[in-house]
């Protein structure tokens, strides 16, 4: 079910887990995170003050900063994020999760209560 389509559009490699590709868009499953989840930090992997209101994500192997779309295949809506955290669980990422999102990220693509959603992600501006 899930698709990476391999394209030279931006190449990144994740550490620790099966998946190394240059990618035109991802597809897998996205997850929400908040302030009050449990095991959240104060700061994100890049430092910044974790703000679950902003339009930002957690993924392996893009560099900070990297845009992203998130489009959820099931409605079509879409967002876009900037990369500012790592996650999800390598676990995780290997069974096919391939962002979390922000509480506010995720609620513009999808009603909270479903907690996952199933996505394409696509590299729409690289970390400058």
């Amino acid at each position: 079910m899930y698709a990476i389509v391999a394209m030279a559009v931006f190449s990144f490699t994740v550490v620790g887990t099966e998946l190394d590709a240059s990618f035109a868009y991802l597809e897998g499953q996205a997850s929400w995170y908040a302030e009050f989840s449990p095991g959240i930090k104060a700061t994100t992997a890049n430092m910044e003050k974790f703000d679950h209101d902003e339009l930002t994500c957690a993924t392996w192997g893009l560099p900070f900063n990297t845009l992203l779309e998130v489009t959820n295949v099931r409605n079509g809506k879409k967002v876009i994020v900037r990369v500012n955290d790592r996650g999800p669980s390598r676990r995780l990422f290997r069974e096919g999760r391939v962002v979390d999102l922000t509480m506010g990220a995720f609620r513009r693509i999808e009603d909270l209560t479903r907690g996952l959603a199933d996505v394409r992600v696509k590299v729409i501006r690289p970390a400058r």
